[in-house]
């Protein structure tokens, strides 16, 4: 498979650009809504404070010499940006040390009183007892009697949507929600997704199968779904996997997760258990969802997976090798929201052309990616649908979060 030849790696110091806002204003504004949401001590404030003037005028800071995974970071490159600007590194790893760093201030690593305390819980519950978020969980009685094929896409468009959720694009655009999303996608490959989805051959690894393993359409392998925010993201990927599993689609859904607090709304364990009891909670087809979630946890079926690299400020095609085992072992990996996005096809200034499946090519098995458009980065358009988004809103279609993908590449 060709691999699309190495372009530019984005910054953040281009002013006006999207990467330099995020780093100059969305940033500064976390912190204040953190600091404002929890009653810090002075010192707490202090780091925050420190931060927030360094993030922004000051340079990159290494971790403290007693930090659990300084090793970890220097690693992924923190010995070359330690000093620099922090507008002027790769605006990946520099939006991801941010929140190392914020972890760093308030104390979640500790020892401290506030080790473990997620800065971001407040804003992830209150969208989770959103009055909106019930209203999405009463749709679903109304699908519990329509064709399988309309569950399938009403579950899948849901999943895919639900990205818009998200509370980190919120903050910087607070009109997000009163925008109406875009029914046409900028790129469409369900079909194929679905093709995946009920390969029969699609089976876990590659050994000779046993007999209990015997491939048929009900046993379609092991499904890895690479989540990327809690509250009303994560509740629409949880329902999809519970629908893939209830239809044969898939044997097992590896949920992937982040390690620790990230990104302001990315999904950890603890989130996963929060919307799993705000199903098994809810009442119609919901709580039947949330039941057999509960049930698919307690029988492995659907288990979930906090590994390191999942908060990596990296691209995957720098993955460790039993990441990279386990990608490869499974019969699709679903990559879901704009920063996995990011950290699949690379960060980088692709022109909006270039094939999906050569920047993807590195990938170690099936992938699928369901986003939608917060950044700048995008692949695999062709040149008809780029220029109608050009003529139409200029380049505010790559970040308004009013289109969306659905990309595979087998």
């Amino acid at each position: 498979m060709h691999r699309a030849p190495a372009q530019p790696v984005i910054l953040g110091n281009e002013p006006g650009s999207f990467p330099h806002s995020v780093l100059a204003e969305r940033h500064p504004a976390i912190i204040r809504q953190v600091r404002d949401a929890f009653p810090y001590g002075p010192d707490i404030l202090e780091r925050l404070d420190a931060l927030s003037a360094g993030c922004v005028k000051g340079a990159i800071e290494p971790l403290p010499a007693e930090a659990h995974d300084r090793d970890r970071w220097r690693a992924w490159g923190l010995d070359g940006y330690a000093g620099r600007s922090w507008f002027d590194v790769p605006w990946l790893w520099s939006e991801s040390y941010f929140y190392r760093q914020l972890l760093e201030a308030v104390g979640y690593f500790g020892p401290s009183p506030w080790q473990g305390i997620d800065p971001f819980r407040p804003f992830k519950l209150a969208e989770l007892e959103a009055p909106e978020t019930d209203e999405e969980l009463a749709v679903l009685d109304t699908l519990e009697n329509r064709p399988v094929e309309e569950q399938d896409r009403a579950l899948l468009h849901g999943s895919l949507w639900g990205n818009r959720a998200d509370l980190g694009f919120r903050l910087s655009d607070a009109e997000a929600e009163e925008r109406a999303a875009v029914p046409g996608l900028v790129a469409d490959d369900s079909e194929t997704l679905w093709t995946l989805l009920s390969d029969a051959d699609a089976v876990t690894g590659t050994a000779t199968p046993t007999e209990t393993e015997t491939t048929t359409s009900a046993e379609a392998g092991t499904l890895c779904l690479v989540a990327d925010n809690a509250g009303r993201e994560l509740i629409p990927d949880l329902l999809l996997a519970a629908h893939l599993l209830a239809h044969g689609r898939c044997r097992r859904v590896v949920l992937h997760v982040k390690p620790y607090p990230y990104y302001v709304s990315d999904a950890t364990t603890a989130d996963v258990v929060d919307a799993l009891r705000k199903l098994t909670s809810a009442r119609g087809a919901a709580a039947d969802y949330g039941r057999r979630l509960w049930a698919a946890m307690a029988d492995g079926t659907l288990t979930v997976r906090a590994h390191p690299f999942s908060a990596a400020p990296l691209p995957y095609a720098e993955m460790p090798d039993d990441l990279r085992a386990e990608f490869a072992a499974a019969a699709l990996t679903i990559v879901k929201g704009d920063l996995n996005y990011r950290r699949l096809v690379g960060d980088s200034r692709w022109a909006p052309t270039t094939p999906f499946r050569d920047v993807t090519a590195y990938f170690p098995g099936p992938v699928a990616a369901l986003r939608t458009l917060k950044s700048d980065v995008i692949t695999g358009l062709d040149a008809a649908t780029e220029a109608a988004l050009v003529a139409a809103e200029g380049q505010r279609w790559r970040t308004g979060g009013t289109h969306a993908l659905i990309q595979v590449r087998e």
